[in-house]
């Protein structure tokens, strides 16, 4: 009783909750998600921070370069400016028509010598000053002794602003100078009236390369000089291809005076900055290989995911390790408790293992083979004592009838009544041949029928007040049935119903069949038993049998429910005929239980003795 108390409370357990093996999966997983969100999370502030520093300090970097190339652009502008009112450059003009030849070439001279030298205090941003006299058609250079005055050249290039090349024809891929021409015009610049000052200052693409070189020379970085129709300056180390593809990037772009944007170029990704030089409405352009600056990071984030995976893997195996070494062998051991507790006493645990549980299985092993001859030993003794009581009741019951048989034959033979002594005899006879037959413990329904056919019919010879009726379907006399299920039931009928009654004594037997069940209800009209009596009578046959009662009802139950299960039974109500009903319910047992049940059963022994007599 213990032990299926515990095994009831250990099943709840384990059905209630998850098994220990996957309490141990949810623990390492619940171990491992908080600690990849938390890293997942500080890794990708982290990220955010320096990706935000890295666009700050890029866009500041950026900023600054063109501001210097912005400062070289205002310094050579001052200096036109400056420059173009010097007196020597007036003079060259041709205001003072009245000089000679000498003073005129010491006059071109001079200017020609600080263009040189202002070029030269600007060594690292070297500029081409030409001076052209509209009045005197004539221009002087810094770098060439002979220029030509042109004038279409300068009204085609008299813009005020600074430009990319001077309209002269050039290959595509050929680098181009940036130029600026200045006219002492108040009021009127970018115009010429005929006796203009013209200044014309020009620097190359090399001046924008070297501060792209030093720029890349002192951060991560990639610059260009982008103008969209142009071709762009690039720096000397730039990689053309890696160019052409942010060139296509930005010509589709809406461009602002500052841009910053993550794009992805040959399958890695940039950041883009450009800031617009107000100066040459050009855009400088820096380009970050953000996988290059972000590597260590990654790598480090990586690394953490890959030691986590085998964190993960090895608990993992840990936790198949712990199933196959301890979860397996005690649900072995469950499922050979559980076995137990059905009743299956036959079972045993095979293993292979060799730890701890190796001596519980053998322990187990042994305790059910013990419980098993222990329980066999048992159940053959309570069927030797119950054939034995059922071998003493027939003893008890059958002297005392046959007594009463043979004194109503003697005085029917007194009286010369020659039927009704053959008629006792005849069934006396056939009665006591069926209750005689002690081989086989059980009989179809309807040789027990005829059994209480022959009962009722040497009652009725006794007693000529007794009548009976009995309506059994006829798929329903095939039934087994314990011997002599209904004859105890039906002698109650006749002496506690029948027998105590002045009234016409009428005994009925019916049954059908429904739901899967046999019901047999035997009636009678005697005086009966109240609802108290019935309820007490009930409990009874569901306890254990007491000296007080007798033990044919009980001993009738007890083997009904030994043959056909714990779902059969007898239970006593009201009969319709105002009597005692006793009603028998049984089980339908299926084929292969029946074959089980009944595997020698022959159904026409007491017919054939029957039809014999």
């Amino acid at each position: 009783m213990e032990l299926s108390s515990g095994i009831k409370f250990f099943k709840r357990r384990i059905s209630s909750r998850f098994s220990l093996f996957a309490k141990m999966n949810g623990l390492i997983i619940i171990l491992f998600i908080p600690i990849i969100i938390l890293f997942t999370y500080s890794n990708g502030i982290a990220f955010n921070v320096i990706g935000k520093e890295l666009m700050e300090s890029n866009s500041k970097q950026l900023s600054f370069l063109s501001s210097q190339i912005d400062s070289r652009i205002n310094q050579t502008m001052d200096f036109v400016i400056s420059f173009s009112r010097d007196p020597n450059v007036q003079k060259f003009n041709g205001l003072n028509l009245w000089d000679d030849r000498y003073d005129r070439m010491q006059t071109r001279y001079v200017v020609q010598e600080k263009m040189v030298l202002q070029s030269g205090v600007m060594n690292i941003w070297p500029v081409k000053y030409t001076v052209y006299s509209q009045q005197n058609k004539e221009a002087i250079s810094n770098y060439t002794n002979t220029i030509d005055y042109n004038e279409d050249y300068l009204k085609k290039n008299m813009t005020g602003k600074w430009t990319y090349g001077d309209g002269t024809a050039v290959t595509s891929d050929q680098p181009k100078d940036f130029y600026w021409f200045y006219t002492d015009s108040f009021g009127h610049q970018g115009t010429l009236k005929g006796s203009n000052l013209v200044v014309e200052a020009s620097f190359g693409h090399d001046n924008i390369q070297n501060m792209l070189d030093t720029y890349k020379a002192g951060g991560q970085g990639d610059p260009l000089l982008y103008h969209k129709g142009d071709h762009p300056i690039l720096n000397r180390t730039a990689s053309k291809q890696l160019a052409n593809e942010l060139i296509h990037f930005l010509d589709s772009q809406s461009l602002e005076d500052t841009m910053q944007q993550v794009v992805k170029l040959e399958n890695k990704n940039y950041l883009v900055s450009a800031v617009k030089s107000p100066q040459l409405a050009w855009y400088l352009v820096d380009l970050v290989p953000l996988d290059q600056i972000m590597g260590p990071i990654s790598f480090s984030r990586n690394l953490f995911y890959l030691s986590m995976v085998l964190l993960f893997v090895v608990g993992i195996s840990a936790s198949v390790l712990l199933y196959r070494n301890v979860q397996r062998p005690i649900r072995k051991l469950i499922r050979g408790l559980q076995s137990v507790q059905r009743g299956d006493f036959s079972v045993r645990i095979n293993s292979n293992i060799h730890n701890e549980f190796s001596f519980l299985f053998y322990r187990f092993n042994d305790m059910s083979q013990q419980i098993q001859s222990l329980i066999e030993n048992v159940l053959n003794e309570k069927l030797q004592a119950r054939e034995a009581t059922l071998k003493q009741l027939q003893a008890q019951i059958n002297p005392h009838f046959l007594y009463n048989c043979l004194g109503y034959i003697i005085n029917m033979a007194q009286m010369n009544d020659e039927e009704a002594v053959v008629s006792m005899a005849y069934n006396l006879s056939a009665y006591y041949r069926y209750i005689t037959r002690l081989e086989r413990q059980t009989a179809t329904l309807d040789e027990e029928i005829r059994l209480i056919n022959n009962y009722l019919d040497i009652q009725r010879l006794r007693n000529g007040r007794i009548h009976y009726h009995i309506d059994i379907p006829e798929e329903m006399l095939k039934q087994h049935v314990p011997r002599l299920m209904l004859q105890p039931i039906v002698e109650n009928a006749v002496i506690h119903g029948v027998g105590k009654s002045y009234a016409s004594g009428e005994i009925r037997i019916s049954g059908e069949m429904s739901n899967g069940y046999c019901k047999v209800y035997i009636d009678d009209d005697g005086p009966g038993m109240n609802l108290e009596e019935q309820e007490a009578l009930n409990r009874k046959m569901r306890g254990p049998l007491q000296e007080e009662m007798g033990c044919g009802l009980w001993n009738t139950n007890q083997r009904v429910i030994h043959l056909f299960g714990t779902n059969s039974y007898l239970c006593f109500k009201q009969s319709p005929l105002g009597g005692f009903r006793t009603e028998i319910i049984w089980e339908i047992a299926t084929g292969e239980e029946q074959q089980q049940k009944f595997p020698t059963l022959g159904g026409t022994q007491y017919a054939d003795d029957h039809s014999r007599r």
